[in-house]
């Protein structure tokens, strides 16, 4: 992507990289990449998985995605003042047809990425552990309105897609949305096997559990009449939430989990329009839990109200695209809370 928007930050240089991030450089059109990266650097419980997998046995080195992650993910934790070498990354996932010069949807390619993980791995517990990190189970029901039949199906998402309204709203206000029956009708009924034919039905969905950690995509861009559009509004979202009192209601009868308390650790911003623009990404450090700025081979000091300036509402400035929720541990409660 080609459109940027620069801000003014605490900027670090990157001769002192001290403070334990690296930037990585843009190849061809690869900010979706890099900002993806960053966030995955940022959750450490999946390089610990990475780290614990026993790669000399794996074939075509060169287009497998995990073992290419696993070594990024490394590079970029070590301490050097050069932007992390990650282009056999980007030629893996070239391989896999996440095309170099293309612009791609960050969600998507998040999606595709830990689709990759998950068949690539020839570990195969070390490859569920990696999709149980992300793992939100949800039970689906449809009810028919007319015999009042329901049909119930268990299943899963990776990230939670809301639906974002054209004015003001908040994360808590598209969660509630989001698990919000709707009624199906017309062309959107639904086959009822107890009548044998398609039916007006009311559909709900409810979550079975939540997982460690919780990626939100917030449908940002509009497809109207064979073009697409972004919509700039204003979201709103806590560093902190407990879902337990937020949405409770969207919690299935079999939901027993009590740990429903989580804290943002990465965000994915866009800046620009549907056509055209540029991905960047705020991440927690996990030792001092700052807030930093990762535009591809540049990384700032941030705080915790410059990344609330990426909620939107200026066409001028970067919205949040991707949120990145750590369930809180005793790790997470014990460290420091800094966001300055």
């Amino acid at each position: 992507m080609s459109h940027r928007i620069y801000r003014f930050f605490s900027v670090i240089s990157m001769r002192d990289s001290s403070f334990g991030m690296r930037g990585l450089s843009n190849h061809q059109l690869s900010c979706c990449v890099n900002t993806l990266l960053q966030t995955l650097s940022a959750t450490w419980e999946l390089g610990e998985i990475l780290d614990k997998w026993e790669t000399a046995a794996v074939r075509e080195a060169w287009c497998n995605v995990p073992l290419q992650l696993k070594r990024v993910l490394s590079a970029m934790k070590s301490d050097t003042s050069r932007p992390a070498p990650h282009c056999n990354f980007l030629r893996s996932l070239d391989s896999n047809r996440i095309r170099l010069g293309t612009q791609h949807d960050a969600d998507e390619v998040f999606l595709s990425i830990l689709n990759l993980l998950h068949h690539q791995m020839d570990d195969r517990r070390l490859a569920l552990e990696i999709q149980n990190l992300y793992k939100i189970s949800v039970e689906t029901c449809v009810q028919c309105l007319d015999c009042s039949s329901v049909q119930t199906l268990n299943t899963y998402l990776l990230s939670l897609p809301l639906h974002v309204k054209e004015d003001h709203d908040s994360l808590e206000g598209c969660m509630t949305s989001f698990f919000e029956h709707q009624e199906l009708r017309g062309i959107d009924c639904c086959f009822c096997a107890q009548c044998e034919k398609k039916t007006p039905s009311k559909k709900g969905v409810k979550l079975l559990s939540l997982p460690c950690i919780l990626s939100v995509h917030l449908k940002r861009f509009r497809n109207s009449n064979g073009d697409t559009r972004k919509l700039d509004c204003k979201i709103t979202f806590p560093e902190t939430i407990d879902f337990s009192e937020t949405v409770k209601e969207a919690f299935s009868s079999d939901f027993n989990q009590n740990d429903c308390k989580y804290t943002l650790h990465a965000v994915v911003v866009h800046s620009g329009y549907a056509s055209f623009g540029h991905y960047t990404a705020y991440v927690r450090q996990r030792g001092s839990q700052r807030w930093y700025y990762a535009d591809d081979s540049h990384v700032y000091k941030a705080s915790w109200e410059e990344v609330q300036s990426s909620y939107g509402g200026n066409h001028s400035s970067g919205t949040a695209y991707m949120l990145m929720y750590r369930r809180d541990s005793k790790e997470a409660v014990q460290q420091p809370q800094l966001s300055g």
